[in-house]
């Protein structure tokens, strides 16, 4: 009987149908995915060929004792970091050009602290120096050597932990900024309140043999396209039926000032209220925002006018042996905590090195498992190590590594967690200075 059945089935009009069109398909389909796969390695490769065929420069910058300029300086200076990559589909498919990064680094070396520049392509040092000069006159840049090449995976010699950060909320809401904690202003100096401060000491209380890298990776945020090796629309106004199964698949560009636009009706939508009926039987709505919505509604506005970048930060923890101590894991996690707020936005913990307990609860259950979670979580650390080292999110070979995405962060919100603090507000005595102050010649001496 069933035999019967199924050969009913298979020899019905709509199988013989569908077979005919998968006959005058696949000769057409399936050269079109092999082109397609052809495609992409061969971007994949243009682009890897480009990056590694570019020189990079790492930049070290020493501070004077005091600085009396706000974050806001620093803002220009990221600003110039905005830089675009292939300008047309010849660069893009036959040089295989992407657009540049940069990494800015904050680094303790047994509780010596310095400040870090690293650009992608050397070519940008010259802006980097000028811009940099252009805002601080009396600081120092000098081209170094990277601090991590002596640093290798061994965890019997190095013990280490890693972690990727995120945001707590999407990319349109804003961090709290140094706007947020008033060092737009002109306060006295005994009432600044500069949240990186928090981070240099923590840095600054490391102890001999102990190496804590904070790493800030930028590059300029604009919608991929094809250009970009991504199978994307860019950006459809009205996306049509077709359109919306393409992004389905393949995702959608992201767009910071469309996305805080459409927060923003959220916002104002929530606000509305019901009034009484009138005398024409109609319901009147009116917009009753809590101070709050306001203060959140502001904040994105103000961060819709700022130059945006896709941005990933990632911090080490990697010590001599013997000297690893735990408790500093959760001082590093959380020393990006004072720039959450509960309204805006705030970093968490994205990708981590060590296991989540529920895996290693599992592990305890069963001791095979925990042989896998071993080997996991020494795969990750050696692979979060390596992308540090070599500064890879954006590019291959660490491409938005573990699934992670990068996040939007504005100019605003860049200059908030890197930026030179004030000598008098940072007393950290293991923060590299300057020697001495800096000052022009005097005009009349005698060549």
């Amino acid at each position: 009987m069933i035999n019967i059945f199924l050969s009913n089935i298979i020899n019905s009009t709509i199988f013989l149908t569908i077979g005919r069109y998968l006959l005058i398909i696949l000769p057409i389909v399936i050269p079109l995915l092999l082109f397609m796969a052809f495609w992409m390695l061969r971007f994949r490769w243009l682009t890897m060929k480009y990056v590694e065929a570019q020189q990079t420069c790492m930049l070290e910058i020493k501070l004077p004792k005091e600085i009396l300029k706000s974050p806001a300086g620093m803002e220009i200076f990221f600003s110039h970091l905005n830089q675009s990559g292939a300008g047309n589909y010849g660069e893009a498919f036959i040089d295989g050009r992407t657009r540049p990064w940069f990494s800015c680094e904050l680094v303790s070396t047994g509780g010596v602290v310095r400040f870090f520049v690293w650009c992608s392509q050397i070519k940008f040092k010259n802006l980097v120096e000028s811009q940099l000069y252009a805002q601080y006159p009396n600081i120092e840049i000098l081209e170094a050597e990277d601090y991590t090449k002596d640093f290798y995976y061994d965890l019997d010699k190095y013990p280490l932990f890693a972690l990727q950060y995120a945001l707590t909320k999407p990319d349109p809401f804003p961090i709290k900024t140094y706007i947020d904690y008033g060092l737009d202003e002109d306060p006295k100096e005994e009432y600044k309140v500069d949240p990186i401060t928090s981070v240099i000491e923590f840095l600054g209380s490391l102890k001999k043999g102990e190496n804590v890298w904070i790493q800030i990776l930028l590059q300029k945020h604009e919608p991929e396209s094809w250009k970009h090796g991504v199978m994307q629309i860019e950006n459809p106004k009205k996306p049509n039926f077709m359109h919306k199964i393409w992004m389905s698949i393949f995702g959608k560009s992201k767009d910071l000032k469309s996305e805080v636009d459409e927060e923003i009706k959220k916002i104002k939508k929530s606000t509305l209220t019901e009034a009484e009926k009138g005398s024409d039987e109609k319901v009147m709505r009116f917009p009753n925002p809590t101070k709050g919505q306001l203060e959140v509604i502001a904040a994105l506005e103000r961060s819709s006018t700022k130059t945006p970048f896709d941005c990933m930060i990632r911090s080490v923890y990697i010590t001599e042996k013997g000297a690893f101590i735990p408790g500093n894991i959760t001082a590093m996690v959380g020393s990006l905590k004072q720039y959450g707020s509960l309204k805006l936005n705030g970093f968490k913990p994205g990708t981590i090195s060590d296991p989540k307990d529920e895996k290693k609860d599992i592990g305890r259950i069963f001791p095979f498992y925990q042989r896998i979670l071993d080997e996991e979580t020494r795969a990750v650390k050696r692979n979060l190590l390596h992308a540090y080292k070599l500064r890879s999110f954006f590019q291959r070979p660490f491409k938005n590594y573990k699934k992670s995405k990068p996040f939007v962060l504005t100019t605003e919100e860049l200059a908030t967690i890197f930026h030179f603090p004030s000598g008098m507000v940072s007393q950290t005595p293991t923060l590299s200075r300057v020697g001495s102050k800096k000052s022009q010649s005097p005009a009349d001496l005698p060549v």
